[in-house]
Order: C-alpha cells, then sequence, then structure tokens
C-alpha cells in the first residue's frame, strides 16, 4: 500500500505523488501509513504541499492534510498547486533565490563553515546562533531570535528578532516566506516594526489563497529595505 504513495523533496517542500486508481479511502489510509513511517525524519516539520499523479477537488486536498496533521507532528503551511501561475511564480523566486545565493558563495574566496539547518518553530525565548548562514523550516515566534554572521532565510513566517550578518557584514540578507519581524538587523544596520499591524506577505495558505510574494531584506544606502523577492532584487545582492 505504501508504494501507492510517494513523498519527494522539492524546492518549496514536499511533493505528493498519488495513485491514480486508488479509493480516495484507501489512498488516504495509505497516506497515513507512509507518512507515518517518515515520521523521524519530519517530525516537527512546517512544510508546502504539491500533489501529483490524480485530481484532486478542494475538499480531498483538505482531507489529504487534514489526515497528515492529525496523525503526524508535521504542519502544512501551504499548498503549491502544479501547473498554476502561483507555481510558476514560486519557482521563479526560489530558483532566483538560488541562484543569488550560489552566486554569492562563488565569490567567498575563504573556506566557509557548513549552512546550518533547523527544522521546527522557534518559540519564544529559543535563540540559533550561527558562524554561517542558517535556514529555518518553520516560523520564528515573537520572542525568538536568531543571530547568524551569513544569511538568514526563513521557510515559514518571521515574527521574532534576525541579525544576519552579525559580524558587520551588510551584505548578507533575510529572506522569508511570511515577513512580520519585530526586529531585523543586517550588519549594524537595524529596522523595527511599527507598533501598527503589517500587512502579511505570504504564499497561499490551505485555509485561504493569497496573492503575495515571498519577501527579503537587504541593506542599501545605509537603510534595510524589504521588498517582494525578484530575480532584480536578487541579482542586486
Amino acid at each position: 500500500m505504501s508504494q501507492s504513495v510517494t513523498i519527494k523533496s522539492n524546492k518549496y517542500g514536499i511533493n505528493l505523488i498519488l495513485d491514480a486508481d486508488m479509493s480516495f479511502a484507501d489512498l488516504i489510509k495509505a497516506v497515513v501509513e507512509k507518512f507515518k513511517a517518515s515520521a523521524n525524519f519530519f517530525k516537527n516539520a512546517k512544510l508546502a504541499i504539491s500533489f501529483e499523479g490524480r485530481h484532486l477537488s478542494d475538499e480531498e486536498q483538505q482531507e489529504i492534510i487534514a489526515a497528515i496533521e492529525e496523525n503526524t507532528t508535521i504542519e502544512i503551511l501551504c499548498i503549491v498547486e502544479s501547473g498554476t501561475e502561483q507555481e510558476a511564480i514560486m519557482k521563479e523566486q526560489v530558483e532566483a533565490f538560488n541562484e543569488a545565493v550560489q552566486k554569492q558563495c562563488e565569490n567567498v574566496a575563504t573556506v566557509s563553515v557548513p549552512e546550518q539547518f533547523y527544522r521546527g518553530t522557534l518559540r519564544s525565548g529559543q535563540v540559533i546562533t550561527s558562524e554561517s548562514s542558517v535556514t529555518i523550516i518553520g516560523d520564528v515566534n515573537p520572542g525568538a531570535k536568531i543571530i547568524a554572521q551569513g544569511n538568514i532565510v526563513i521557510l515559514g513566517a518571521l515574527k521574532g528578532n534576525v541579525h544576519a550578518g552579525c559580524t558587520g557584514d551588510r551584505s548578507c540578507f533575510v529572506f522569508a516566506l511570511d515577513m512580520q519581524p519585530i526586529q531585523i538587523q543586517i550588519g549594524d544596520l537595524i529596522a523595527k516594526s511599527p507598533d501598527e499591524p503589517q500587512p502579511k506577505h505570504r504564499v497561499r495558505r490551505k485555509e485561504k489563497p493569497a496573492q503575495e510574494q515571498a519577501q527579503i531584506a537587504i541593506a542599501k544606502d545605509g537603510y534595510i529595505y524589504i521588498e517582494p523577492i525578484t530575480k532584480n532584487i536578487l541579482n542586486s545582492i
């Protein structure tokens, strides 16, 4: 039964390849079985998901997501729909992001410390420090903090404090799928959010569609700018 469901990693999170002929009731059981077998790998992961192999209605997608979340500690952040404009935008954003990171790595002459990865939600009071860049697969809640000598990438919501380029490097950046920080610091520059709530910028959540893009924070001309991520922005890093 487990062969009826295949989990593959992609640039956004995971791609769920489903049997086209199995009854939906049996398919749900197969999905639960597959994710339970992978529980140690995913643990408290927060992931984007896409579906392949069979057509699913919105209700069926929600039922699969509910089955995953009810039987594991995984939280599905959003649905990336195959063959849609949303997927094209996501691909462009992620590919542009990867190109910029690769270019930046190629320009570094010294041997760097391997990038650190953290899977799960950072809660109030938790602090992550890194001598290189750090990628968070999950949310950074208010009261949590990340301090890195390199870049900070958050594949989730940024609602806490971050300090990229903590040794004074203004060329570093902060990337987040949902940019709502309390404070961002890049090098010696600091930007704090105003008291009033800021508009949210998300990929489509499973609860409702959204049109906003992921965002990136960069230092420029003595200020920190937070902008939708595009190839033009990333090429300027």
